[in-house]
């Protein structure tokens, strides 16, 4: 049975929101009534996951007491970062948890419902240190593009510049544990600048498109967004 392990990186301060949704961490902001990490874990569920580990820092105590409910059946367990740790940092404090050689990453601000099992099968056939789910984007400026070549090796990460077209990092990773381990990082690190950018040059990087619905609700226009196009998309 593949244990399709998955940490939640669910620790962001929600800066951004803080006129939207108060001081409580991004990941329960509301959207239609049900926290965001709700439609989250609900995703996770139909895609086969079988343990999920939740990163926590900012407002843990109140991501925890709502954890029963969000999870229902599903086993999980959490681990809590006493000072920000950074995104790789926080990856690397749960990964702690993990059972399996090869691990999901999420993002608790993000939805971007690709299939799984696809992403794991093209990570474990290229052999990666981490895969990429990829999303065309349009006329974007908010994010980084990144290049590809045909085999999926992302060549290079770009810095945030308005693109026509390309694909972004849709935040959803697949990491080989041995090969993350052994890589000697840091206790606070960032997963984008100290492990996509410095590896991606040696070929370890893959990405694989996705052509799913994505939203990141880390700015107000976005999080707004989300309540409409989620009942429209059909997550409730």
């Amino acid at each position: 049975m593949h244990h399709h392990e998955v940490i939640i990186l669910a620790g962001g301060l929600g800066t951004r929101l803080r006129s939207e949704i108060g001081a409580k961490p991004k990941c329960l902001a509301l959207v239609n009534g049900r926290p965001f990490m709700w439609y989250l874990v609900n995703y996770l569920k139909s895609q086969g996951s079988s343990g999920l580990i939740f990163s926590l820092g900012f407002g843990s105590e109140e991501v925890i007491s709502l954890l029963p409910e969000i999870c229902g059946d599903l086993a999980y367990s959490y681990v809590v970062e006493n000072e920000p740790l950074g995104t790789g940092g926080a990856i690397s404090l749960a990964l702690t948890k993990s059972i399996s050689d090869s691990v999901f990453v999420v993002n608790g601000d993000t939805m971007f419902p690709a299939n799984l099992t696809t992403l794991m099968e093209f990570h474990k056939k290229t052999n990666a240190g981490v895969t990429v789910a990829l999303k065309r984007m349009v006329n974007f400026d908010r994010y980084g593009a990144v290049d590809i070549d045909e085999s999926g090796v992302i060549t290079r990460f770009n810095e945030k510049t308005f693109c026509t077209e390309g694909y972004i990092n849709g935040g959803i990773y697949v990491i080989n544990k041995d090969w993350w381990n052994s890589l000697k990082l840091p206790e606070k690190f960032s997963v984008e600048k100290s492990v996509l950018e410095q590896f991606c040059t040696q070929g370890l990087i893959r990405g694989l498109p996705f052509e799913e619905y994505f939203i990141d609700i880390g700015i107000p226009e976005d999080y707004h967004r989300a309540s409409v196009e989620f009942v429209h998309h059909g997550f409730f």
